[in-house]
């Protein structure tokens, strides 16, 4: 299987085939309105701005299953995105990522990047601390998500060629895209 044999839903219900991505980089990432790290919204879009022309596609997915971050529909979210952010990138229907319920695209994605940590710093050293016992109390295995706006960077050719935690950089995350680009 390649991340290619995968498809998400749209807002609208739509399945939309990741084939539609095949040529280009992706960047898939579960989001959240109401988390610490929604700021990040306005880096991704700076993103997509300044590369969607270059070959750069988003795959926003919300989620709900980090402290119900992300409580409203798709309406909502969607409206909350554009009216804060301006995001243009495309989003998805509100899914989980772990568990039982977790899209499938998610499966692929934690194997072939699994979780290595949470970096340095002090907002690495809260995470580590706090998802601890989220993992524990949600039975999540050690390479699942762990929290909101964990992003998974695939190349032109469909490899998922890098994993960023919300606690990392984004300029780390705007370096490695730009080198596939």
């Amino acid at each position: 299987m390649s991340i290619y044999d995968y498809s998400v839903k749209n807002t609208f219900g739509e399945e939309i085939s990741l084939d539609n991505y095949r040529g280009k980089v992706m960047v898939i990432v579960n989001t959240a309105t109401g988390c610490g790290f929604t700021p990040q919204y306005e880096d991704l879009e700076k993103l997509y701005e300044d590369f969607h022309d270059k070959g750069l596609e988003i795959v926003d997915i919300p989620c709900n299953q980090f402290m119900g971050q992300t409580p409203g529909s798709d309406e909502e979210i969607h409206e909350f995105c554009t009216l804060h952010y301006n995001t243009q990138f495309p989003q998805m229907t509100k899914s989980e990522v772990n568990g039982a319920n977790a899209l499938p695209v998610y499966a692929y994605l934690k194997e072939q990047k699994g979780f290595t940590g949470f970096g340095k710093g002090p907002k690495a050293l809260m995470m580590k601390g706090f998802t601890a016992t989220n993992d524990k109390s949600n039975g999540w295995a050690k390479d699942d998500i762990k929290w909101n706006f964990t992003k998974f960077v695939v190349d032109r050719e469909g490899n998922v060629v890098a994993r960023f935690e919300p606690t990392q950089d984004m300029a780390e995350l705007r370096a490695c895209v730009e080198t596939l680009l």
